[in-house]
């Protein structure tokens, strides 16, 4: 009887152990059940945002993907979409690279490993001549080895920010960022910072919509309001 007992209250634990640690896409569905903005109505920026620009700055990559194989546009670049849509975002500018990175997802990362071991700033394709012109600087990128991809700090560092708010939003492996944020204004000279937003890159891309309930949450946390 002991022995039965034992081995029940053995795969009890497995058991429980195991839904303890699942985590799934149905566990972030649930968590955009509480969206506060009505999308299907005007919303209003925060009052200290009122009369100033919005700019959303990205860079993402398309081809092969972590997670979710070749896409036609990458996970940061959806996001972005929805933020320059929601806060109704006076300009949305994509950072690209003079030399693409490769489609392969392989070779990409060993591209972005070697970028980073040398702090590279790859030279990018187009300048934002008229940087000056926004307050609000949403800034959108995908963790590469747990930092922003070099790209990203070359634009940061293309730029007086005096005077503006960077409001950094990632995609990754997980639904947080990775703590480089912190960092930006090191290298964003004169900027403000303010409360950033992670994203799984894999949720993106299979629930779009959904996403779209995740980034209205964070929205209304900074003062986006109906």
């Amino acid at each position: 009887m002991k022995k039965i007992l034992l081995i029940f209250c053995t795969v009890f634990a497995v058991l429980a152990i195991g839904c303890g640690n699942m985590s799934t896409d149905g566990d972030d569905l649930d968590h955009a059940d509480s969206v506060v903005l009505d999308l299907t109505r005007p919303i209003h920026p925060p009052a200290n945002f009122s009369g100033k620009r919005v700019l959303v700055a990205f860079f993402s990559r398309a081809g092969e993907n972590f997670e979710v194989g070749v896409i036609d546009k990458g996970n940061t670049h959806i996001i972005a979409e929805q933020i320059a849509e929601i806060t109704h975002a006076d300009k949305i500018f994509e950072i690209q690279t003079i030399t693409p990175y490769p489609i392969n997802y392989q070779e990409m990362t060993k591209v972005a490993k070697e970028e980073q071991a040398s702090s590279a700033r790859p030279p990018l394709a187009a300048r934002m001549e008229d940087m000056d012109s926004y307050d609000i600087v949403y800034l959108g990128y995908p963790i590469w080895y747990q930092d922003l991809p070099m790209p990203v700090y070359t634009f940061l560092e293309s730029y007086d920010f005096t005077g503006k708010t960077i409001i950094p939003f990632c995609t990754g492996s997980g639904n947080a960022m990775s703590g480089m944020e912190e960092e930006i204004p090191h290298f964003a000279k004169g900027a403000q910072m303010q409360k950033g937003f992670g994203i799984q890159g894999k949720f993106v891309h299979n629930n779009p919509d959904q996403a779209k309930l995740e980034v209205a949450n964070w929205l209304s946390s900074l003062g986006y309001s109906n």
